[in-house]
């Protein structure tokens, strides 16, 4: 810590404080008004040179909340490390009766607050409450994204997600329930939960995650595949896009290579502009790619991915 981050009356600078902690650590308006700092929320200061990060923003929020309040939705999964569509705001929960009208900060208040977890040094809602809370705003795709990346960090299990979809009372409780019994262990990005759920809602069976090729004769480590159909020695991989800086020559590599190798494990790579811009043409990939090894083929696929993927679609061709 620099010698200026602290000021007289053990005021810590950087780490959010408020205007009445400030002037008991000695510092003035005009302190408070210069290059030095930074209003987080009204009240509520830091100094500049800070990283204004999720766990700041939530440690400013509660400064000057009520006590009860714990930190919940949006905000909650960030901190977990879960993954959501990204938000400006700072969401707290309360119980009924308190509140917190400050610019920046959603307050939402419950007859039923659960007793809060502790992560990062924060009071926040569980993984599980997180999740649920969330529904009624999340679609089935992204509330899936969101509990394979709390089960990747660890701070949940698909059973618990389940278990608390089953106890919800809620809005969206049976869109909660699938979507919990959707989560699966071991997914390692957000990218590869979507491609996974575009094969699942487009009707097509559901492939084993993490699959993990050994030498079979010293146990070695060999590949790990993303998503396989092991009787059909199958493979679907989401690759991201730094590996390529052309994705027009990049797809137009992956699907040569596609062809070629029919002898032992096939594999379809799927990028982003692909998983994002037509993901019809992805099912066509993996549709076809199953055939050629011998699945029974699938004579349509379900039209719910539709609704999540909103790429280009069989009809606007």
């Amino acid at each position: 810590m620099s010698a200026l981050a602290v000021q007289s009356g053990g005021l810590v600078l950087d780490r959010p404080f408020t205007r009445a902690e400030a002037y008991a650590g000695g510092l003035t308006d005009r302190d408070l008004r210069s290059d030095r700092f930074v209003r987080v929320f009204r009240g509520v200061y830091i100094d500049r040179a800070t990283t204004r990060t999720a766990v700041i923003r939530a440690q400013a929020a509660l400064r000057i909340a009520p006590p009860s309040a714990v930190v919940s939705h949006h905000t909650a999964a960030v901190i977990w490390g879960g993954a959501v569509p990204p938000q400006s705001v700072v969401h707290i929960s309360v119980p009924t009766g308190q509140d917190c009208q400050v610019n920046g900060i959603r307050t939402h208040r419950y007859l039923d607050m659960s007793p809060p977890s502790w992560c990062r040094g924060l009071r926040v809602t569980s993984p599980e409450r997180t999740m649920c809370d969330l529904a009624r705003t999340l679609d089935l795709v992204e509330l899936v994204v969101l509990g394979d990346r709390l089960v990747r960090r660890e701070v949940t299990t698909p059973i618990r997600l389940i278990q608390a979809a089953d106890d919800w009372h809620g809005p969206r409780r049976r869109l909660l329930q699938r979507a919990a019994r959707l989560v699966r262990q071991g997914v390692d990005s957000p990218p590869e939960s979507r491609l996974r759920m575009l094969v699942v809602l487009a009707g097509l069976p559901e492939p084993t995650i993490n699959h993990i090729i050994r030498n079979e004769e010293t146990g070695e480590w060999l590949r790990r595949f993303e998503l396989a159909y092991l009787e059909l020695l199958l493979a679907i991989e989401y690759q991201g896009r730094w590996h390529r800086e052309s994705d027009e020559v990049w797809e137009g590599d992956i699907e040569r290579r596609e062809e070629l190798d029919h002898r032992t494990w096939r594999v379809v790579e799927v990028i982003a502009k692909s998983l994002n811009d037509d993901p019809f043409r992805v099912l066509q990939r993996i549709e076809q790619a199953r055939r050629d090894r011998g699945a029974r083929p699938t004579t349509r696929f379900s039209e719910e991915w539709r609704a999540f993927f909103p790429g280009v679609h069989p009809s606007r061709r």
